[in-house]
């Protein structure tokens, strides 16, 4: 059992060594060769009231004797005890994981925790604070995170030295994607095969503005929909953060450029991803945006269309949208109304109108496999689209209650018939882009006045989505609740501490309260890598992004932090990281901690670097971190 003395108990001699950012200490096991044992702790730190759990990997032998002290700021003993049971090993040298059990601790500070009986070795910090307090200033970080994403003529320079970019998309062309198959194939110079050029079909339109989707300079209805939706969910229903409304709000004005009220045209998508026969595309240059709008070309140039970027439709004018991008880009401008009509209400009044004209030419009967995301399909895939229209619907009825709109009553009426089809017709996931089913069903579940049926099984819904995530952390030894070896780790792992918040605040049952405290450590540090999957994030995070504006601009201004508070995607398929991507212009750089690569830490088949090649781990994106930001605000908003 653990002991926590209280603070004016013994203080411990001769406490040597200091921190190393990669929390990790030598132990020695009898005669055989030194074995690296590696305390792996949450470093945002622990909120006060909750399980605290941090963990130990090493040999299971040098481990199996040995136990924890606890220093306060004074150096007096706060608890000691010994390590909890193996969870299981993690690859072939660090065949034990075991658990520290911190939770005794209550008292706000910055402890120090180092093993004992097995070698002595390095301490490592962590702090305990109100849960405002650690993860406020997190939250303020992914809102300027959004601010060096932004494009246009609003960009804020102070941390990049940018300027304004890509003007040309005032007066964009709207084009119909090229064709794909054998068919359309043609070769390349280098004799690879690809696609022909995309044809204009219409324009101008001006889509200037918003955000960059992730690393490159691409900009989607699809993902940024999805993130203002959730940044204006997170200014009804949480505790402020500063410059989140007019962040969310600069990304709203993007959107309602992309929506054409007056032909009932949706656009989907700015600029060409990977560019095909005699044409280049943005993923195939590395440069700063604002290098594009000094390029000199005429039409059939390789680099015309880097410079003249095409928009692409989701609809042919005053036709269905596909019911997936209708359905949230209505919630988007629904909660816009829900937000402003307190203060603004003729404001409220003109997006609760957009929102409704945008939902009333929703697809419902879409064919098999024709949503639409993306050009190509495969940047952001989608299956599911009740879950959509269940949002929309249920925002559309909140905006209209908050107006006094006599529409309320039906569009909530409609939430409750989309949210009965989602549940029939389709599976829930971890919450993202691909699956806003848990954001539906929770506002619901606390605003339509479900029947007694339809609240009970969206409850379950919502807690067999947390207990998936829950039975995977069971059998993994640092009770991370997703496949680390699976795209979107860092992301899922956010979407299902959200999912927990929301779980817990509809339905008052706080069984997962445990779980989703580990999902949070996981991610900030209580992983096998030993590493912040957020930039800024304790004392070790992220800092070779694949992001062009970041991985330039560190060169030209000298900082390494200008995203901070990116969220990554963590780790990922250890055989997809064997042969990095190479391109021209980027400024190399890797970074590992002291101790060694980061190939020492693999195991379960995940694999993790940080080097700028690494679009598979370390490339951030809008959508990780506005789920980062909601989920850390839910936690925030707990009583």
């Amino acid at each position: 059992m653990n002991r926590f003395p209280s603070p004016s108990a013994r203080t411990l001699s001769a406490v040597t060594a200091s921190v190393l950012a990669a929390c990790c200490l030598t132990a020695c096991s009898g005669g055989r060769d030194e074995v690296p044992a590696a305390i792996r702790v949450n470093q945002v730190g622990y909120a006060s009231g909750e399980k605290k759990f941090a963990y130990v990997m090493g040999d299971r032998d040098t481990l199996a004797d040995a136990g924890f002290e606890v220093l306060d700021e004074r150096g007096d003993t706060a608890g000691h005890g010994g390590l909890g049971p193996s969870l299981g090993g993690w690859n072939g040298t660090y065949t034990a994981v075991r658990t520290i059990d911190l939770s005794a601790l209550h008292r706000t500070g910055t402890y120090r925790l180092r093993l004992v009986g097995a070698g002595g070795g390095r301490e490592v910090r962590f702090r305990v604070a109100p849960a405002r307090q650690l993860l406020d200033p997190l939250r303020a970080d992914t809102v300027r995170f959004f601010g060096t994403q932004r494009d246009g003529e609003d960009v804020l320079a102070d941390a990049t030295g940018r300027v304004p970019s890509h003007l040309t998309d005032e007066r964009a062309r709207v084009y119909e994607p090229a064709r794909t198959g054998s068919a359309a194939a043609g070769k390349t110079a280098d004799g690879t095969t690809a696609g022909p050029e995309p044809t204009e079909a219409g324009g101008p339109v001006d889509v200037s503005g918003g955000w960059f989707d992730a690393g490159d300079f691409l900009k989607f209805t699809h993902t940024t929909s999805y993130v203002v939706a959730q940044m204006l969910s997170t200014v009804r229903d949480t505790p402020s953060v500063p410059g989140l409304r007019e962040e969310a709000r600069h990304g709203l004005r993007w959107l309602d450029r992309m929506w054409d009220g007056e032909s009932g045209t949706l656009y989907a998508q700015v600029g060409l991803g990977s560019g095909g026969k005699g044409v280049r595309g943005d993923h195939d240059v590395w440069r700063l945006p604002e290098e594009d709008d000094r390029l000199t070309v005429r039409p059939g140039d390789p680099d015309y269309l880097i410079k003249y970027r095409p928009v692409f439709r989701a609809n042919e004018p005053g036709e269905p949208i596909s019911p997936n991008l209708a359905g949230r880009v209505s919630a988007a401008f629904a909660l816009a109304a829900q937000t402003e009509a307190g203060d603004h209400p003729a404001r409220a009044r003109e997006w609760l109108d957009k929102a409704a004209a945008v939902y009333a030419l929703a697809d419902t009967r879409p064919d098999e496999g024709a949503l639409v995301t993306t050009t190509p399909a495969d940047y952001y895939q989608e299956h599911s689209w009740r879950d959509d229209m269940e949002w929309a619907a249920v925002e559309l009825s909140r905006g209209a209650d908050a107006l006094g709109d006599t529409r309320g009553s039906r569009w909530s009426d409609e939430a409750a018939a989309w949210a009965r089809a989602a549940l029939r017709e389709e599976d829930g996931g971890a919450l993202g882009p691909a699956d806003v089913s848990a954001l539906a069903h929770a506002d619901v579940l606390t605003s339509a006045d479900p029947d007694a049926g339809l609240a009970t099984a969206l409850e379950a819904e919502l807690r067999r989505q947390v207990e998936t995530g829950r039975k995977r952390a069971a059998g993994d030894p640092f009770r991370s609740g997703v496949i680390p070896s699976d795209f979107d780790a860092v992301p899922h792992t956010f979407g299902l501490l959200a999912t927990a918040e929301l779980y817990a605040r509809v339905t008052g049952d706080h069984r997962y309260d445990d779980f989703a405290a580990r999902q949070r450590a996981w991610v900030f540090g209580a992983n096998a890598w030993g590493t912040s999957f957020m930039v800024g994030a304790g004392d070790l995070y992220p800092h070779c992004l694949q992001h062009q504006v970041a991985n330039l601009a560190m060169s030209r201004t000298g900082r390494g932090d200008i995203l901070r508070g990116a969220v990554v995607n963590g780790p990922n398929d250890a055989d997809l990281l064997k042969e990095p991507d190479t391109f021209d212009g980027g400024r190399p750089c890797s970074f590992a901690p002291d101790d060694g690569p980061w190939s020492r830490f693999d195991g379960h088949g995940a694999g993790y670097v940080d080097d700028v090649r690494a679009w598979q781990t370390v490339e951030p994106a809008d959508d990780f971190t506005s789920t980062a930001l909601y989920a850390l605000s839910l936690t925030a908003a707990r009583p």
